[in-house]
């Protein structure tokens, strides 16, 4: 049931949880108290935990190149390290964000800094300002491990060692130390602790520790990949993650035979969710460029192959359809709009903000135009905030705020607004066909 949550982006299981760590000022004697922490920790819950969710959990048949290892290692786990993520939650991390690897052991450990969120204590991802640092680095401990497992070996056979990396996830400019240097000491610690072998790629446990500001958290990762890339195999240069597609549409509260459009769809995250988990909807999806078409359609052949998979007795359709419109000129009827759900060009990778200022005000009145009066409502997310407000305000008499949600998408401070539509009657000014 927890992996079915669908607004989450990791899970990971919590060692212990510290609210007010007090770290040393010098930076030998910080990092060897977090050496010192590993033997304090109450390990053995956790890892019964994660033997369960291995034994539960589905193969992934689509995770590439770390599936190429013993029977005994197919449960390995990780969060992240994917290659190619195109989603930053911050752009402006500072001491520790190197660009490239940076060899810290002499023996041949490495970090690698990864391109996904930093997740919160819950898993969410962090909503912050990029006031703070927050960088993944992924370490492998240095040497040989023994040939017995310790109590964290569990389940794999007395012979068996298993595969560890230690990944540290740390916001905050008042530590002495860096992510690399936190996750290599504690890696350390951990392997003597359970003579595990170290290994960054071709693991079976990763160790979480996240470090923000005086609030420490030491976990075990559950999730393979990002649990946001579940429905998208076609990616645009703005994909938008699964997890807040999820989060958008039940903002909207979709109620059964609602037809629900995506007139801005992209690459179709939003449509996609909808048509996933809400399918007694009918979801509409459309966009002016013609590869983002093709590539949601592509999207949609891809959910359309996983569903008969699961079920091959059944080939189960999707009440989904992609079209190729304009956003200010849309073919559909008046008033015949249940819920506008989109994200909106910020005017950063596509578009300009200057030209927001003449699109935003054209999209929202003819959104007005196709929704409901009186019922209609639309979810709209930008992070160009000052150019949807003052749009707003010149359609004050067709929609009406109701709600905002402050949002991070990729290092950026977004906003989702929930809008209502008004009983004003919408006035269709588009010439006769």
């Amino acid at each position: 049931q927890v992996h079915r949550l669908r607004s989450v982006d990791n899970l990971f299981v919590v060692v212990q949880e510290f609210k007010d760590y007090q770290f040393k000022e010098n930076k030998e004697d910080a990092l060897k108290d977090l050496e010192d922490l590993v033997k304090k920790l109450p390990w053995t819950d956790p890892l019964k935990v994660w033997e369960l969710n291995n034994s539960l959990k589905k193969k992934k048949t689509k995770r590439k190149k770390h599936n190429l290892q013993s029977p005994a290692s197919r449960g390995k786990l990780s969060d992240g390290g994917e290659e190619g993520g195109a989603d930053r939650d911050n752009t402006n991390d500072q001491e520790d964000c190197a660009q490239n690897p940076v060899a810290v052991e002499p023996t041949g450990g490495q970090d690698k800094e990864n391109p996904q969120g930093v997740p919160s204590r819950n898993g969410v991802e962090e909503e912050e300002e990029n006031e703070q640092s927050e960088v993944k680095a992924e370490v492998q401990a240095s040497s040989e491990s023994g040939s017995k497992a310790d109590e964290g070996q569990t389940g794999e056979g007395e012979a068996k060692v298993l595969r560890f990396r230690v990944t540290c996830n740390r916001a905050g400019d008042k530590h002495s130390f860096t992510s690399n240097e936190a996750a290599r000491d504690f890696g350390g610690a951990v392997q003597e602790h359970f003579q595990w072998k170290a290994d960054m790629t071709h693991f079976d446990v990763e160790v979480l520790l996240n470090i923000h500001s005086n609030e420490v958290v030491v976990g075990i990762a559950l999730t393979e990949e990002s649990l946001h890339r579940r429905n998208i195999t076609h990616f645009g240069p703005t994909t938008l993650r699964s997890t807040l597609a999820y989060g958008m549409l039940r903002l909207c509260d979709p109620q059964p035979t609602d037809i629900i459009v995506d007139p801005m769809c992209g690459t179709g995250a939003i449509p996609i969710e909808g048509a996933a988990e809400w399918p007694c909807c009918y979801h509409i999806a459309g966009d002016n460029n013609p590869q983002a078409v093709k590539r949601a359609a592509n999207n949609i052949s891809s959910l359309l192959r996983k569903n008969e998979s699961k079920d091959s007795s059944t080939a189960v359709g999707v009440p989904l359809d992609v079209i190729q419109w304009d956003i200010c000129r849309l073919p559909l009827r008046t008033g015949s709009v249940d819920i506008v759900v989109t994200d909106m060009p910020f005017g950063e990778r596509i578009g300009s903000k200057k030209k927001n200022w003449d699109l935003y005000p054209a999209c929202l009145m003819e959104m007005g135009r196709i929704c409901t009066p009186g019922t209609g409502r639309a979810v709209l997310l930008t992070q160009d905030k000052k150019c949807f407000a003052k749009a707003l305000s010149r359609v004050g008499h067709i929609w009406r705020r109701a709600q905002t949600v402050w949002v991070n998408v990729g290092g950026l401070h977004a906003a989702v607004y929930l809008l209502r539509r008004t009983s004003e009657p919408a006035h269709d000014t588009r010439p006769f066909w």
